[in-house]
């Protein structure tokens, strides 16, 4: 099994387009690089303290980590449905109130991903008359993280809607593979 197969959820997958797959891929790769520079920075900017020489840059670093690592995970766990998703009440309905729960929850993640495109595109405008310190660079590097998660949240979502509309939002799904796995009684003669 490759690092890709590991990396893209198997769960709800008749909501997925395998053509989607690799950008998943490439988003939880992305997402594990910005977390450990994320931390990496954070443990760096310590010790640069620690010892009395701190490097001012890390902070502008550290928060770049931090925003993108933020906008990326949501956009990624869109897709996996692991964030801005009701499961636990959907899960719950069948038929025709489950297509409805369904289809509304995602219409309002839509309508939220539309806000982030227009209002983050807005902001990332205004971003460059405003500066981080001490490298002069505009704010707009960072408020460009808001409107791509929007863009890949709206993707995301449309993805879903339609295969949920063509295929249904209800199928069984496999066993998680750690549920799957045997208890270790059973496999050296104890009770189960």
């Amino acid at each position: 099994m490759s690092v890709a197969d590991r990396l893209v959820l198997k769960r709800q997958r008749h909501l997925k387009w395998r053509a989607f797959d690799a950008l998943e891929t490439v988003l939880m790769i992305l997402c594990g690089i910005l977390l450990f520079g994320f931390c990496a920075t954070v443990i760096c900017d310590i010790v640069t303290r620690e010892i009395g020489r701190p490097w001012l840059w890390l902070q502008e670093v550290t928060s770049t980590f931090f925003i993108y690592a933020i906008f990326t995970g949501a956009a990624v766990a869109t897709r996996r449905n692991d964030h801005l998703y009701l499961t636990a009440f959907a899960d719950a309905l069948h038929g025709r109130a489950r297509i409805v729960v369904e289809i509304a929850t995602r219409l309002v993640v839509l309508a939220v991903a539309l806000c982030f495109i227009y209002f983050g595109y807005l902001n990332f405008l205004r971003g460059f008359s405003s500066f981080r310190m001490p490298s002069m660079t505009p704010i707009a590097s960072l408020y460009a993280s808001i409107p791509l998660c929007g863009v890949l949240i709206a993707l995301f979502t449309i993805e879903q809607l339609v295969n949920g509309w063509r295929h249904g939002f209800e199928h069984d799904e496999p066993p998680d593979e750690l549920m799957s796995i045997t208890p270790i009684d059973s496999v050296i003669g104890g009770r189960s």
